[in-house]
This record gives C-alpha cells, sequence and structure tokens, in this order.
C-alpha cells in the first residue's frame, strides 16, 4: 500500500491496494431495482381483484372524479364498506361487466355478485341485496343532477334501471 505525508506530516492512504484499484459498483443495486419494479409492473397488470367479497362494495372509479368520491361518501353514510379502486381503464371494467350500453355511467361497482353502475340510491341497492333478485344488476345512466353524488343547485328526474347478462333492463324506480 502506498502512502504520502500530507501537509501535517500524517500519512493518508490511496484507494490503490496491492496495484489494484477500488471501485464501486452500483450494478447489483441497479438490477435489483430493475426486477422489484418489474414485478410489481407485473403483478399489477395480471392480479385480478377479488371483488366478490360479500358485503364489501368495491367500486372502480377515475381517480380523478369528485361526483364517485361522493357517491361512495353517500354509501358509507347508508352503512355500506366500500372498498374504492382508481383505475384509467373503465371500459374494460364495463365490458367485463357486460353493462348495457345505454345504461353506461361514470363509475361501476360490485357487491355481492350485483353489478352496480352510475349513481344509484343506496336504498335502491339494500332493496335489491334483500331481496335477492335474478339479475346482474342496477344502473342510473348517464350522470343526472340530483343523484347521489350529483348533489347542486339542479335536480333532474332520472330513473333505476335493473338489467340482466344478456343485455335486456327495465326501469325499477322514478326519481
Amino acid at each position: 500500500m502506498s502512502s504520502k505525508k500530507n501537509h501535517q506530516g500524517k500519512a493518508r492512504q490511496n484507494t490503490v491496494t496491492k496495484g489494484i484499484k477500488k471501485e464501486y459498483s452500483y450494478m447489483p443495486y441497479l438490477l435489483t431495482v430493475i426486477v422489484f419494479t418489474v414485478l410489481i409492473v407485473f403483478f399489477s397488470l395480471f392480479h385480478k381483484i377479488d371483488d366478490s367479497e360479500v358485503g364489501i362494495m368495491t367500486v372502480y372509479k377515475s381517480p380523478t372524479c369528485g361526483c364517485c368520491n361522493k357517491w361512495i361518501d353517500h354509501l358509507k353514510s347508508n352503512g355500506f364498506k366500500v372498498r374504492p379502486i382508481n383505475t384509467v381503464d373503465m371500459q374494460t371494467i364495463k365490458r367485463e361487466k357486460n353493462i348495457p350500453i345505454q345504461l353506461k355511467s361514470c363509475h361501476t361497482a360490485v357487491i355481492n355478485g350485483y353489478v352496480i353502475e352510475g349513481h344509484v340510491p343506496a336504498d335502491d341497492i339494500l332493496k335489491l341485496l334483500s331481496e335477492k333478485r335474478s339479475v346482474a344488476g342496477l344502473s342510473v345512466p348517464n350522470m343526472p343532477m340530483g343523484s347521489p353524488g350529483m348533489e347542486g343547485n339542479r335536480k333532474d328526474n332520472y330513473k333505476v334501471y335493473e338489467f340482466d347478462q344478456v343485455g335486456n333492463y327495465g326501469v325499477i324506480n322514478k326519481y
């Protein structure tokens, strides 16, 4: 090991040990970060969320939608346990849940095997769950003002629809 004297006469060591210069490699750390990133992306893309947990409503919504969050507050204030899932691919969710095109709205929820599309009032959902009807779900199409989560200075008339797996639907309530 070579040494030189500094200005105070003390020996200082170079980074050379027995003729081999020490180099610090970040490659193992970089490789670890890359592997973990790939695993996280893989599991987030291919892991299906189990939205069939009894008694908990899974709500798929855009991360930027304020009315969806207000509807979730409406559900919670009516006793529902809610698990919100932010997604930018709502069309895939709606396609997977077989929602008729005429009944689509902004958010899609699932509870006890039923699909709830849009700003459906909690009372209609509770009635569906208690009656255990043979339908795929309920919908309030579009985003009518005055529906839960869409409160404001105007109140539009709107309808609640039930629908089946093959696209048939009918009105079950009017507001």
